[in-house]
């Protein structure tokens, strides 16, 4: 069984916020401002209300699968995954929302160095 880790971005709008709404995320903006960006297996969620309406979630998703497991669906298996978060924290909190889309991309895997290539040789 193996693993694989995807960045998932999710982007949308909000949509027909309340003022108390738009109130509560202007007063937070500073938490998810763009600089804070990261992702993380909680999400990240930012945006700049008042600049648009525009909104991202960044994730990390683990895919787990067997040898059996199609690697092509994995990426959306994963964008699906991330976009069921960002819908289910936005409804969670009553924030319209609307176009949400989503991507996945793999995070690679980093190299071995001289010491690990020496002693996956050695067995």
């Amino acid at each position: 069984m193996s693993s694989r880790t995807y960045r998932v971005t999710v982007r949308g709008m909000f949509d027909q916020l309340t003022e108390p709404q738009r109130a509560e995320l202007l007063a937070a903006a500073a938490e998810h401002d763009v600089f804070r960006a990261e992702f993380t297996e909680a999400g990240n969620l930012t945006y700049d209300l008042a600049a648009r309406p525009f909104f991202t979630f960044r994730y990390l998703v683990t895919a787990t699968g067997g040898a059996d497991t199609d690697l092509a669906a994995e990426p959306v298996s994963a964008a699906a995954d991330g976009a069921s978060a960002a819908a289910a924290w936005l409804a969670e909190r009553g924030y319209g929302h609307k176009n949400l889309r989503a991507s996945a991309d793999g995070v690679p895997e980093a190299p071995l160095g001289a010491r690990a290539r020496r002693q996956a040789r050695r067995g």
